[in-house]
């Protein structure tokens, strides 16, 4: 499976920059220092590679709140490893580390 995500509309991707992040494992879509242009719906994309079928999520709205109040978002460090990670000598190895939080 791979995962994308649609900006307001098809075919609007997200692309992956230097504040935005799709992860291939979960599928959550990361956004830093959100800004005023990130206000919108963002769709997940689900593809079966095998097949090259498509699913599509429901729209999920980003709305900016100008009272600045984070919600439950207590500042966390968001780590799921694997206790061992077995990789070929010379292949590329990810380890994906979120930092949550105000």
């Amino acid at each position: 499976l791979t995962y994308a995500w649609i900006f307001n509309e098809y075919p609007t991707f997200v692309h992956q920059d230097s504040r935005r992040f799709v992860s291939q494992e979960t599928g959550n879509l990361y956004i830093a220092k959100v800004e005023t242009s990130d206000a919108g719906n963002y769709t997940c994309v689900v593809t079966n590679t095998v097949t090259n079928s498509r699913v599509l999520g429901p729209p999920t709205p980003l709305v900016l709140r100008n009272d600045g109040v984070m919600g439950e978002y207590e500042p966390k460090i968001e780590v799921q490893f694997p206790e061992t990670v077995p990789s070929a000598k010379g292949t590329t190895v990810k380890l994906e580390c979120f930092a949550l939080g105000k």
